[in-house]
């Protein structure tokens, strides 16, 4: 192996070490609230009132897979459907007092997520910022 090579395996590996250390994260703070982390993701996707397509969008999913979801959160009453009202054939998930609540709950469980960029000053975020948009885009 080249030493651009090792580099890169020891890229991957801390990459695979932070998505782990994330996902163990994820799923912890989403069983406290019985939820599935599709259905958190769902949730916390939900900053304001908008239709399922968008929330679709958002998770990169299918529309159809959003609905059993937004169904399963609608049941446990943390979010409802309500009329769009510029058009009335379209509904808009719109997250209750209960989802609001969860949502800031798994938020302040979901600290990994910003903790160790407490360890970054401002430059050095947004250096890794650019870096990660970099390789998303390629």
């Amino acid at each position: 192996m080249t030493p651009a090579d090792d580099l890169s395996a020891e890229v991957i590996a801390l990459f695979a070490k932070i998505t782990d250390r994330y996902s163990r994260e994820y799923e912890t703070a989403a069983a406290h609230h019985g939820l599935t982390p599709h259905q958190v993701k769902a949730l916390l996707a939900l900053d304001e009132a908008m239709p399922m397509r968008r929330v679709a969008e958002l998770l990169g999913a299918d529309p159809s897979n959003v609905t059993g979801i937004v169904d399963r959160l609608q049941t446990r009453g943390l979010v409802e459907r309500l009329p769009d009202p510029a058009d009335r054939r379209v509904k808009l998930i719109v997250t209750t007092d209960a989802g609001k609540a969860a949502a800031e709950d798994l938020r302040d469980r979901l600290r990994f997520a910003t903790d160790p960029l407490a360890a970054l000053d401002l430059g050095q975020r947004h250096s890794l910022r650019d870096l990660l948009q970099l390789m998303a885009d390629s």
